[in-house]
């Protein structure tokens, strides 16, 4: 189904759009025009990601970015789109749709490899409902940083390529300064998006809708389950382990999503939607940043459980074409919704082992890291800066490590440690490569998005320069060390719709 772009069409920009998800059904997007913004201002640019694009953009005036980055001026071969999908928010199945991204088009690069180019913010569409289409500066700059540092930690994401300033009110609570994300994607496919084809199969009596999703998904991000005996079964399966990847790789940064809806949740296997998001400071699964989760729905802890609902509502919809028979599509089903918590805790351990230094795997080694997690909650010890400095040469200025439970602790860490044949310092080799000294920390990004808003950019790009080099310790990014200030309080973020 996916056509084949054999070179890069020789553009001057280097845009390569293909747009295949055009080729779906019409039921899966609606034609799509981007609000003219009468002033639109670049407010950052990522050109290493442009570079990765094949975009040689480098060199382009501001203005002409504004106008691209804005969705003034659609770069050619763009066909603007917004695209259909449901979800379950906070448990309750809802339609829904891009009410405010509109996609511009795919862009191909060396290789074959594809990704969808979206403007966030880009005004109204067939799915905004009374939504204005609008979105502001704080929340867009916000996506930016989140996304850009866990590229850096190596976690599969979404990234940013741009944020535009409007120039123009946004009407929230209060008045906010308007923006355009440019963000890119491996696709905006998502759990919400099959849960839309499976509605459409039930009221309007399609079921080819599904089935054409389906095979469109798995050619686009899952072609190795093409020649499966069950390649629906094979796909579901495959969703599933990358998104225990996934999870796994947010637990051990301490990144809390803050709402992880269906809608949420990408096929790619990428983390997308970055509204309240968050990390986590001193460590405490109960943890919840969102102003609107107010039961702890999504809570740090919770995020594994709530992957694995969000599974389960994705195998509902591919029932009819796992197997004809539905009580045979159900047991097969639940027997891969039941590998995931396996699945899920085999990628934590091995990532955790890393975080401990640990080049070999013991029984004992999740007990060991639950202890140590129990230890950090009982004492409120900041979740990043406990594992970086466990992988320091010395670690004594800090009092957690000088408390007689986290010292008997230490003494079975060393034993183990020792058990390898390894020494201490060959394990912390390993756990500085592993452990962040650097993480957005939430007084810093609300600082940064405090002094954006005023006008003053040198915050956030300070702020940037650090998160994208969350390894190393210089004495510039000395303060993005440091955890919340004792007087900082109860963290609290927004979506931002």
């Amino acid at each position: 189904m996916l056509s084949t772009v054999s070179a890069i069409h020789p553009q001057t920009t280097g845009w390569n759009f293909d747009n295949s998800y055009t080729t779906l059904p019409q039921v899966f997007f609606s034609a799509a025009k981007p609000a003219v913004i009468a002033d639109p201002e670049l407010v950052i640019f990522n050109a290493p990601l442009a570079e990765a694009l094949n975009l040689p953009l480098a060199e382009t005036a501001p203005a002409e970015l504004a106008a691209i980055f804005s969705g003034n001026a659609l770069p050619a071969g763009a066909q603007a789109i917004a695209q259909a999908y449901a979800g379950h928010q906070f448990g309750h199945f809802t339609m829904l749709g891009d009410g405010r991204a509109i996609l511009v088009g795919e862009q191909v690069v060396a290789g074959g490899a594809r990704f969808d180019i979206q403007l966030k913010g880009a005004g109204q569409t067939a799915y905004s409902r009374r939504g204005d289409g609008r979105a502001a500066l704080g929340p867009m700059l916000r996506e930016y940083i989140i996304s850009e540092a866990l590229h850096a930690l190596g976690i599969p994401t979404t990234r940013s390529l741009a944020v535009v300033a409007t120039n123009e009110p946004v009407y929230r609570e209060t008045i906010l300064p308007g923006a355009v994300l440019t963000r890119v994607a491996a696709s905006h496919i998502r759990v919400g998006t099959f849960e839309y084809a499976s509605a459409l199969v039930h009221q309007e009596q399609k079921p080819e809708i599904l089935q054409t999703l389906a095979d469109y998904t798995i050619a686009r991000h899952y072609p190795q389950v093409q020649e499966n005996e069950n390649k629906y079964l094979a796909f579901f399966t495959a969703v599933a382990e990358n998104q225990a990847q996934l999870i796994a790789k947010w637990q051990l940064v301490g990144f809390i999503h803050g709402v992880m809806n269906t809608d949420n949740m990408a096929l790619s296997g990428e983390a997308i939607d970055f509204g309240p998001c968050a990390f986590m400071d001193a460590y405490d699964p109960a943890t919840v940043f969102s102003s609107i989760d107010q039961q702890g729905r999504y809570a740090y802890g919770n995020q594994p459980r709530i992957a694995s609902w969000n599974l389960s509502r994705f195998a509902e919809t591919l029932l009819p074409l796992i197997a004809a028979d539905e009580a045979h599509a159900i047991e097969l089903a639940q027997q891969a919704i039941g590998e995931f918590g396996a699945r899920f805790n085999h990628h934590w351990l091995h990532g955790m082992r890393a975080k401990l230094g640990l080049a070999q795997a013991e029984e004992s080694d999740g007990e060991l890291a639950m202890e140590l997690l129990g230890l950090m909650q009982r004492h409120r010890a900041d979740y990043t800066s406990t594992f970086r400095a466990l992988g320091a040469e010395a670690n004594a200025p800090d009092s957690f490590f000088h408390q007689p439970d986290f010292q008997a602790w230490s003494k079975r860490w060393h034993e183990r440690i020792a058990r390898e044949g390894q020494t201490i310092v060959e394990a912390q080799k390993l756990m500085r490569a592993t452990n962040p000294a650097v993480i957005p920390r939430n007084h810093k990004v609300e600082e940064a998005l405090t002094a954006a808003g005023a006008g003053d950019l040198s915050v956030l790009q300070n702020l940037l320069a650090a998160v994208t080099r969350p390894f190393e310790e210089t004495p510039a990014n000395a303060a993005y060390r440091q955890g919340a200030p004792a007087e900082a309080g109860v963290y609290r973020t927004f979506c931002g719709t």
